[in-house]
């Protein structure tokens, strides 16, 4: 039996902190997980940031409340969960999740979780795990699951590698030509047609 992994954000929604950046007009938070492997020393630099500029929970809140699926992915994630179960994983936090999942139907997501003080400000991440996505495929095979997974970014490719199945979706030309034997898609048209010949396999 298989369950689809998917990563969130470049894949179903657009880059939080990318939105975030724009809305503030603060660069340094354009970095993603595209740009930097170390997720850890990633959000260090970015609660840095924050706290440089006096910006918190509620300003990141009030920016993703504005942002919507990209088109296309609740149709795309609609049809794949009358295929397969679904889960999503992401290096996300429940505090950013919860409004994009309710704009996606709600499917099972499973995040990691913000330290936040009392005048909203974040102090700190706290991972569910380490090596989140790539830790819940392998508990999910030892279950007796075949797993199907797929992302854009470094922090997606373990998942990804250690699937019996694994794709690309609008990665970086650099990720992909790093990694020429994963399949690599731009459209949910032609993703969805790959996912349905997987899992007649």
């Amino acid at each position: 039996m298989y369950i689809t992994c998917l990563d969130l954000e470049g894949v179903l929604v657009p880059e939080i902190w990318i939105a975030f950046s724009e809305e503030t007009g603060i660069p340094e938070l354009r970095r993603t997980t595209r740009d930097e492997p170390d997720y850890d020393k990633l959000m260090k630099y970015r609660i840095g940031i924050l706290k440089e500029h006096g910006l918190g929970l509620k300003e990141i809140q009030a920016t993703i409340a504005k942002i919507d699926p990209m088109p296309g992915a609740k149709e795309f994630l609609d049809e794949l969960r009358e295929l397969s179960q679904v889960i999503i994983l992401s290096d996300t936090f429940t505090q950013f999740a919860a409004p994009l999942m309710k704009k996606l139907g709600m499917p099972t997501i499973f995040c990691n979780s913000l330290e936040v003080a009392e005048n909203g400000e974040i102090t700190g991440h706290k991972m569910r795990v380490e090596k989140s996505k790539l830790t819940t495929v392998k508990a999910l095979q030892s279950i007796g699951f075949d797993t199907i997974a797929g992302g854009d970014s470094f922090n997606d490719l373990g998942m990804i590698t250690a699937s019996k199945f694994g794709f690309l979706f609008r990665s970086t030309e650099q990720i992909k030509r790093d990694y020429p034997n994963i399949p690599a898609f731009e459209e949910y048209g032609e993703l969805l047609k790959y996912l349905k010949d997987c899992l007649s396999k």
